[in-house]
């Protein structure tokens, strides 16, 4: 879609796109379509992820790998390049077209998605899996900052969580659909039918989503220009809510997303289920559970009483208590029963935090600056959630195993060494309240570059 005051006869960088006027309005229709195209995006990098440790036990008998190969072929090797250039990427975002940048992305990880499928050998899988991590680096973080310049600072949280809607539904897809698939057509078949959505889901984005002014909706900030990503960070380590919410975000992934990681391979081994069948168990409690979580902390997030972003951090802080509590329950019972009745307090704290610690993040940054804090949080989620918890439970569960034989016994051990991490990740909750409004007022008054 043509973009208003397009000189026809200049030649524009192909990834920028020339800026509306500073007047320009969307209607609520325009922003809500944005908002669901992102949680689109969402849905299908979550979707991605979260399937491929629905089928880590398949890849690892297939394969013939211990549990810390197989963290390593499927978890750490995407993370590892996603999170090396979620920097590059994010740079490229203060910039440029974000719309653009976000469509190549999801059509170049969707392609490798199926490429996932149709790999015949460990080298040739690990190369897909890296090319969908260096894909979905330009997804989150571009998807961030579009809809800060579609809704004002008081509704981002709300956006924003709507937006991560996109985890629970891509968890739903990933488990219970993904399982069924694996368990009918296999694993490979699985990746090659998720990956077409994609495609057709960038070209949309492409040809019905407009550019944005960057900086729109916040004063004072219209012109000012994207600063280099070191002074963004040294800015950002000034905001110490902003770290301590990082932080947070950060731990809560590495414990809850974490053991989630591991917990269809639990199931398997643990209570003698197939693919499908714990595919089927965890499905509709990510899509049921986590969407109502979501839904529930957004209509709070739009109270009155939830305007100061120092309670909505509180609330978080006691939810990851109480569910900790609960995963070091849920991993030690041998009732599977007792199981998927804690599942319903668990599953929903992997969601209600993401929406809401974005949306207090992006009042903490400068409008050319929310791209890199968003790849930060990003890069430090994903470190512990892609690189250190899946292969530390493996490495842990190799380890614990007799004769070097990963079993039940072995992985319940690995992943009960793992809860007590949410306790961490509530105190960074409450610590980031200490000074919140404080650095909020200095994300809004600060000078920019011009």
């Amino acid at each position: 879609m043509s973009e208003p005051g397009t000189d026809a006869q200049s030649t524009p960088h192909p990834l920028t796109v020339p800026a509306p006027s500073a007047n320009e309005e969307y209607s609520l229709v325009q922003r809500w379509y944005v908002a669901f195209m992102m949680c689109l995006v969402y849905t299908l990098s979550i979707t991605d992820r979260y399937s491929i440790s629905t089928v880590l036990e398949p890849i690892r008998r297939d394969l013939h790998l211990s549990d810390a190969n197989v963290a390593f072929l499927t978890g750490v090797s995407l993370a590892l390049f996603y999170v090396a250039f979620g920097f590059p990427l994010s740079w490229l975002i203060d910039r440029f077209s974000r719309r653009n940048i976000i469509g190549f992305s999801l059509i170049a990880w969707s392609v490798l998605t199926t490429a996932t499928g149709v790999a015949r050998s460990y080298g040739q899988l690990l190369a897909a899996r890296i090319g969908v991590g260096v894909g979905e680096a330009g997804g989150t973080p571009g998807a961030n900052s579009l809809l800060s310049d579609y809704f004002p600072p008081a509704r981002r949280p709300m956006a924003l969580q709507i937006f991560a809607l996109g985890a629970p539904i891509g968890a739903w897809l990933g488990s219970q659909v993904a399982g069924a698939l694996a368990y009918r057509l296999g694993w490979r078949a699985m990746f090659l039918v998720l990956g077409i959505p994609g495609l057709l889901a960038g070209a949309l984005i492409f040809f019905t989503i407009r550019e944005p002014k960057r900086g729109r909706l916040d004063a004072e900030h219209h012109d000012a220009s994207a600063p280099p990503i070191l002074e963004t960070l040294r800015f950002l380590w000034r905001q110490r809510s902003a770290v301590h919410v990082m932080a947070a975000g950060a731990v809560v992934a590495l414990w809850g997303w974490g053991l989630m990681w591991w917990t269809p391979t639990f199931l398997i081994r643990a209570y003698g289920l197939n693919v499908g069948q714990a595919g089927a168990i965890l499905g509709p409690v990510h899509l049921v559970g986590g969407s109502l979580a979501m839904l529930g902390s957004t209509w709070l997030l739009s109270r009155p009483y939830l305007t100061d972003s120092r309670r909505i951090m509180r609330l978080l802080g006691i939810y990851i208590a109480v569910a900790t509590v609960v995963t070091g329950i849920m991993y030690s019972t041998h009732s599977l029963l007792l199981f998927r009745c804690l599942l319903w307090v668990y599953v929903p704290a992997l969601y209600i935090y993401i929406g809401a610690s974005f949306g207090v993040l992006n009042n903490l940054a400068q409008p050319r600056m929310r791209a890199v804090y968003c790849a930060t949080t990003l890069f430090i989620a994903n470190v512990a959630n892609l690189v250190i918890a899946p292969e530390a439970v493996g490495m842990l569960s190799d380890w614990f195993a007799p004769h070097h034989h990963p079993d039940a016994h072995s992985l319940r051990l690995a992943l009960l060494c793992l809860v007590p991490t949410g306790f961490w990740a509530s105190w960074h909750f409450f610590r980031s309240t200490r000074h919140l409004l404080e650095d909020e007022r200095r994300a809004e008054t600060a000078p920019q570059q011009p």
